[in-house]
């Protein structure tokens, strides 16, 4: 079997910072003779220097190694500026249709609102709202402002399949859905997908809701959901369901690619938060996103050695976390290096670089 190779994908800010903690992991000794790891610069510096050709080079690693790692990287605000999100660009290229995220108790966090069960949204990655046609019209009070926005078939597809297969897996129950009874042509197609989907898989639990009741059930609801959603209502999701247990930085992101048949054929994995600004340099960011990602990329490779240290790699940081090494977002006073420290620690046979910061 040949080596698994995983696509480095780095970014800017904070978001740099906490990669190269993910790499500590990944570059541990047990690691070395198994895993390739190859690199591009996704900073916003590279990417302007070369028209975005850094991140189409970027897009064609990942369909190559079907892995990737990336940083958080920045897109740049303003009607002026043609260098556009980085994200959008390789989801496009790569078949990246679906981003999945998973909300779960982390050791030691009270969760809010009596939420115990883990929630996994599953999120159209592409359309909708983003990267919709916008223009305005007219001048003063009477300006109006228009967007143009589509979802496809396929796309609406994909998302209802990816939902009833892993809420198969988990045993979870499906749950949620757009608001298909205001617009029943654009958003009730994802309905209907979703629909068809449940007569595909008839063993699997199903409990559609409008988007609004969906955010309301959430604090009612003690058991295992998978949640459909087009892309703006997930992207809002998501962030609140990773909230509900502690921290954006508890759980890792993953971008499922497909191929032409619509099967799963790359997974790229990062953290779900930005580059935060405020916090560069500053060495008190959590890693725990971006190593959990290190982890979900292992899990998902057909190396079962890599299966497992993916496993143990997850088991670590939820160990640490449970250990009383947490950041300042989880209430504690760790800083970045020494999480991912108390991570190595526990991972066996781990060799841990100390890394004292000089800020």
């Amino acid at each position: 079997m040949a080596q698994p190779t995983i696509s480095v994908l780095h970014g800017d800010e904070t978001g740099e910072e906490l990669l190269l903690e993910a790499l500590r992991v990944l570059e541990t000794p047990q690691l070395e003779s198994r895993l390739l790891l190859e690199h591009v610069d996704l900073s916003l510096q590279a990417r302007r220097a070369s028209a975005n050709g850094v991140v189409h080079q970027a897009a064609e690693m990942m369909k190559a190694s079907h892995f990737g790692l990336k940083a958080a990287t920045v897109t740049p605000e303003g009607l002026g500026d043609d260098i556009g999100s980085p994200n959008a660009i390789l989801r496009a290229e790569v078949g990246g249709d679906v981003i999945v995220r998973t909300g779960q108790r982390i050791p030691g966090i009270p969760p809010l609102g009596g939420v115990h069960a883990p929630i996994t949204v599953v999120r159209m990655a592409v359309d909708d709202a983003y990267g919709a046609l916008e223009w305005r019209e007219g001048d003063g009070a009477e300006e109006l402002a228009f967007r143009t926005t589509k979802i496809s078939r396929e796309h609406c597809r994909r998302v209802a399949e990816f939902a009833f297969v892993e809420a198969g897996r988990t045993g979870a129950t499906v749950f949620g859905g757009p608001k298909f009874t205001v617009s029943r042509v654009y958003e009730g197609m994802l309905k209907e997908e979703m629909d068809a989907a449940s007569r595909r898989h008839p063993d699997v639990r199903y409990e559609p809701q409008l988007i609004d009741a969906t955010f309301a059930l959430l604090l009612t609801r003690d058991d295992r959901l998978v949640i459909p959603a087009l892309n703006r209502d997930g992207d809002i999701l998501s962030d609140l369901v990773l909230a509900l247990y502690g921290t954006l930085a508890g759980s890792e992101s993953l971008l499922i690619g497909f191929n032409e048949t619509s099967r799963p054929s790359l997974l790229m994995a990062e953290a779900p938060h930005g580059t935060a600004p405020a916090l560069q340099g500053r060495h008190i960011a959590n890693p725990m996103a971006m190593i959990l990602a290190v982890a979900a990329l292992l899990e998902h490779t057909e190396d079962a050695f890599l299966v497992h240290f993916g496993g143990q790699v997850r088991e670590a940081t939820m160990g640490a976390v449970s250990g009383g090494v947490r950041t300042a977002d989880l209430g504690g006073q760790a800083r970045t290096e020494e999480f991912t420290e108390a991570v190595l620690e526990r991972l066996p046979g781990g060799e841990v670089a100390i890394v004292r910061p000089s800020g």
